[in-house]
């Protein structure tokens, strides 16, 4: 299986799908970053969809999957620089960030340490860091009035698609079975975070990059009245809702996302691509 080796002992699991990265004239690859509810084979219902025109890299985030995190290993932090670790490896200079949930943390963490290697975010459930008072102020609501309550695996799926879909159900609980134990607090914001009131929404609109916002119209994860304050937040992205869907978009309504999610990065592989008016 293809693992990347670094130099404190960690291996990060990773695979490649579609075109040779080498291949004249090859399109962008599409980077897929999976959330805390899954791994790199969550992504089954998109690489397909994707693959015929794009390369695509999946993988294992450290700690989950296939990518066990050494003893006393940095962890969460250490996800933005695996992924610059892998694509210097497969000698990629740019790819299309597709990132959902957890993976927005990735995506901004890539950003941030070397901008040029992001031709475009797409954030599926996730608010990439772009939040603001307003948006604070809404997601305090929206705890206290009970819209968010319930743990992770409770609210990663719409109810409705529990029960209309019971083998897909039981699917993604298979695959997110799959990831290793972790540390309670693996994912919690350090101390030094956890009264942080910044945002990463200025450098996103400021970054030239399109950006699109997808999230399901039942989310209980990130609600989306919560993604449209991101969007506001950055100028010209798109957003998109998909009805009857929770958190978990790609598996809820993978036709409508890989569809939406295609036709975006179509664009902006065409140079088609138009931010939406203010």
């Amino acid at each position: 299986m293809p693992h990347l080796d670094l130099g404190d002992g960690f291996r990060l699991y990773y695979e490649v799908h579609g075109p040779a990265l080498d291949a004249p004239g090859v399109a962008t690859p599409v980077l897929l970053a999976h959330g805390a509810g899954g791994n790199a084979m969550s992504w089954w219902n998109q690489v397909p969809a994707l693959a015929d025109r794009f390369p695509v890299i999946t993988f294992d985030h450290r700690g989950f999957g296939r990518s066990h995190d050494i003893p006393d290993g940095p962890g969460r932090i250490a996800f933005g620089p695996d992924v610059l670790a892998l694509l210097d490896h497969l000698g990629v200079p740019r790819v299309h960030f597709v990132a959902h949930s957890m993976g927005g943390r990735t995506a901004f963490a890539v950003y941030n340490r070397e901008p040029d290697r992001i031709a475009s975010f797409t954030y599926s459930g996730t608010n990439g860091g772009a939040v603001d008072d307003r948006y604070r102020a809404l997601r305090t609501q929206l705890e206290d009035d009970g819209t968010l309550a319930g743990t992770l695996l409770s609210r990663a799926l719409a109810p409705s698609f529990i029960a209309e879909q019971p083998a897909l159900h039981f699917l993604y609980r298979r695959i997110r079975s799959l990831n290793p134990p972790r540390p309670p607090e693996f994912l919690r914001p350090g101390t030094r975070l956890v009264n942080f009131r910044g945002t990463a929404a200025t450098r996103l609109a400021q970054s030239g990059r399109p950006i699109l916002w997808v999230v399901g119209d039942l989310d209980r994860v990130v609600h989306p009245d919560l993604i449209a304050i991101s969007h506001d937040l950055t100028p010209g992205s798109r957003f998109h809702v998909i009805p009857g869907s929770g958190h978990s978009g790609y598996i809820e309504r993978p036709a409508e996302w890989n569809a939406t999610v295609r036709g975006f990065l179509d664009e902006v592989e065409d140079g088609r691509f138009v931010a939406s008016p203010d």
